[in-house]
């Protein structure tokens, strides 16, 4: 076995994973990455595109975000559409000059493992039956098989952010960990496409029908999704069934303005709102998706991870800078504040704009109800904007 020496070794190289050792890169904080898939696999996954204010700093902060800045695009806004008319959120305008950005998550993952190279740090691709060890003491150390060989990494912190399937929230004990779960009666089939999108800002859709997104990647590239049972598969759905069922849910100027064209890409993804309770165990901590799930809806699971990210940063570095342990003494308190409140969001919205199996005829007019008070006041669009847009990251205490 082959042993190596850093001082944070991160599980997954995910954008989370990625981002972090960026950071610490940065910092002057050596850290080793471990992922179990290939780079290519990495990249393949078709994820979330918008982009709070935090995660856009933190891609500056990191050194990454020229790209991002002169592809992604700037959205003071999105659009309601319920009762068959369009309704539009000013975020800018409610949320104090507030706005977010579109940029795939694949971009980001590809500007983050460019830089990595770049700097020529260590990220070890296609590590086979990693695990964790000693985190409860103060010896970590990560394991994993390369090739026919084994490995140990020593370290004196270990960064899970290995997802929602990985090892290390699986390694914590279970009598110190608590999990929150509830599992949504249905998912999103997307559809990505060479097509320009339907409309210059996002529109999400409550109809007879059910859920539909029309989202975007680019000027010239779409991503929508349409709310499906969980039965359903891929495989049932072709493209032209697609765009007809999208056709169906969406108002007359849309459908009008709609170009379809082949998909790139389609998938089903089945929704869930998750929490783990603490973030931290030992020396071990969890970041990102390993930590929690939101539905889609509200367009918080990447945001929420670059929070965590930067929390656990800042304490990483308040560690080796300043000898005091007190950002990772707070880090898992400090984390679910903001993750409740966005997990809160989330579910609020997911509710609101879906249509749930066995939901009385009442059910659908309480949705049209609300979305029409929220439409027409101040207090019901700034409620919308301030959390799609993001909470400060100061913002008041510890939630849950």
């Amino acid at each position: 076995m082959t042993t190596t020496r850093t001082q944070v070794a991160i599980v997954g190289a995910g954008p989370s994973g990625l981002l972090l050792g960026q950071l610490l890169h940065k910092a002057g904080i050596d850290a080793v990455i471990v992922e179990r898939v290939s780079g290519e696999h990495v990249l393949g996954r078709i994820r979330a595109g918008i982009l709070e204010q935090v995660s856009i700093d933190l891609m500056d902060e990191a050194g990454v975000g020229a790209r991002m800045h002169q592809e992604g695009l700037v959205h003071g806004g999105i659009e309601m559409l319920f009762g068959g008319q369009r309704h539009r959120v000013d975020l800018h305008k409610w949320r104090g000059g507030k706005n977010v950005m579109v940029y795939g998550q694949t971009e980001l993952t590809r500007d983050l493992m460019d830089a990595r190279q770049a700097a020529g740090l260590k990220t070890v691709y296609e590590a086979k039956h990693t695990a964790v060890h000693g985190f409860d003491g103060a010896k970590p150390y990560v394991t994993y098989e390369k090739d026919g060989q084994q490995h140990r990494i020593d370290c004196d912190f270990i960064a899970g952010c290995d997802g929602f399937h990985g090892v290390c929230r699986a390694s914590a004990p279970r009598a110190a960990i608590k999990e929150y779960e509830k599992v949504y009666p249905f998912g999103w089939l997307g559809l990505l496409a060479d097509t320009p999108p339907v409309s210059d800002e996002l529109i999400y859709v409550n109809s007879e029908r059910g859920f539909a997104l029309c989202s975007q990647r680019s000027r010239s590239r779409s991503r929508y999704y349409l709310q499906v049972p969980l039965t359903h598969h891929v495989e049932d759905w072709s493209d032209d069934a697609f765009w007809q069922e999208l056709r169906l849910r969406l108002d007359e100027e849309a459908r009008e303005k709609l170009v379809t064209g082949p998909s790139l890409e389609k998938s089903i993804a089945p929704l869930r709102s998750f929490v783990t309770e603490p973030l931290r165990f030992g020396r071990m901590f969890l970041a990102g998706d390993a930590g929690h799930i939101v539905p889609p809806t509200g367009a918080k699971g990447l945001n929420l991870a670059a929070t965590d990210v930067k929390y656990l940063y800042d304490a990483l570095v308040e560690f080796y800078q300043n000898k005091s342990e007190a950002g990772l003494d707070h880090y898992s308190q400090k984390c679910l504040g903001r993750i409740w409140r966005a997990e809160r969001f989330s579910w609020w919205f997911t509710q609101l704009m879906h249509r749930f199996p066995h939901d009385e005829q009442i059910t659908a007019k309480f949705q049209n109800a609300e979305l029409s008070y929220l439409m027409n006041s101040p207090a019901g669009l700034t409620t919308i904007a301030e959390n799609y847009v993001g909470l400060p990251l100061d913002f008041g205490g510890a939630a849950g």
